[in-house]
């Protein structure tokens, strides 16, 4: 079989160099790649010796939208497909028993506030009292010293300034009392309105709506999922290299990938994560010496700034080739240089 194909080779080549001159340039140029193709596919030539390669497939990260109440969803305002961009309403929870809620603290908020006023009104109050009676003990201290007043009139008016002075710090304490209670009702307020926000869930940053997990009138558990949102920013391809590639690589290394439905594009990647422990390799990963059964997972992240442009052609689940260049100072060879669509 060999044999044969090396004979096809030579014949080819025969035909390319004795080519007449009426042969077009682009039809010779073409016969070349045809026979350089052909060539690697019987010399069994490889990659250069700096790069090693493994399958895998596009990743994004997932983010969970959940209910952090339980309840019945009153409407999901979004359809699978659907790019949303960060804070954008997703679902809202019924909100009627919060609603009844909120408007009771609220009351109570007004209920405090007026307990204040009047605290605010009996410490006036309590404080002429003390001064009065103060003046009384006095006037009547004086009438004492001089004989011209009893004793029994002196202590009348000592007790009635005691009398004063604890209906002072009643009167204080009070409006301590009503002060916190007006606090705590305010909190109260902030904490229902809080749970009213959480209602409304939200997108945390912009992606594709993947999965619709419920629908509208569905009651729903707390933390249970209303839809899964995948970040467009975060799109990556897990690949499988062996200790002898894995382990010259660093963080931030260059790297490249070419996807299955478009071989005719190189798109342009970092490594991101290098795993620290080995597994044994997947069965839906091939690495290039199928004799090593232990292989390090390697991430390989594609830049956020490349993604907005191409955020429509972004494909969970495609599948492709990773390609990761071990020696950097080391330049890509032409197949492997940045194609990208227009």
């Amino acid at each position: 079989m060999i044999r044969r194909q090396l004979g096809i080779l030579i014949s080819a080549a025969t035909l390319l160099g004795s080519s007449p001159p009426l042969l077009a340039q682009d039809g010779a140029a073409a016969l070349a790649s045809r026979f350089e193709a052909l060539w690697n596919k019987v010399t069994g030539q490889r990659l250069p010796a700096n790069i090693s390669m493994s399958n895998g497939r596009i990743e994004a990260q997932q983010i969970l939208i959940s209910a952090k109440l339980a309840g019945r969803l009153a409407e999901v305002m979004v359809n699978e497909g659907d790019v949303i961009d960060a804070g954008t309403p997703i679902a809202r929870l019924d909100t009627a028993d919060l609603d009844a809620q909120l408007a009771g603290a609220r009351a109570q908020v007004r209920r405090s506030e007026t307990s204040q006023v009047e605290a605010a009104a009996s410490i006036a109050q309590r404080e002429s009292e003390l001064t009065l009676a103060r003046q009384e003990l006095q006037r009547a201290q004086s009438m004492s010293d001089t004989g011209s007043g009893t004793k029994q009139q002196f202590e009348l008016r000592r007790s009635q300034l005691n009398v004063a002075e604890a209906a002072e710090r009643a009167a204080l304490a009070s409006r301590d009392e009503a002060e916190a209670a007006t606090e705590a009702a305010r909190a109260e307020v902030v904490r229902i309105q809080s749970l009213l926000d959480d209602a409304v869930l939200k997108a945390p940053r912009r992606g594709r709506v993947e999965y619709k997990l419920a629908q509208t009138g569905e009651v729903v558990a707390a933390g249970a999922p209303v839809a899964t949102l995948l970040d467009l920013s975060d799109v990556s391809m897990t690949i499988f290299l062996p200790a002898s590639a894995a382990g010259r690589l660093a963080i931030g290394d260059e790297a490249r990938i070419i996807l299955d439905p478009a071989p005719q594009y190189v798109v342009p990647a970092t490594v991101s994560f290098v795993a620290s422990e080995a597994q044994f390799t997947p069965k839906t990963v091939e690495t290039q010496d199928e004799r090593e059964k232990l292989v390090f997972r390697v991430k390989l992240r594609i830049a956020p700034d490349l993604l907005k442009g191409y955020e429509s052609r972004i494909k969970t689940g495609v599948r492709g080739i990773g390609y990761v260049r071990t020696d950097p100072a080391a330049g890509w060879p032409s197949e492997l240089q940045v194609k990208l669509p227009q």
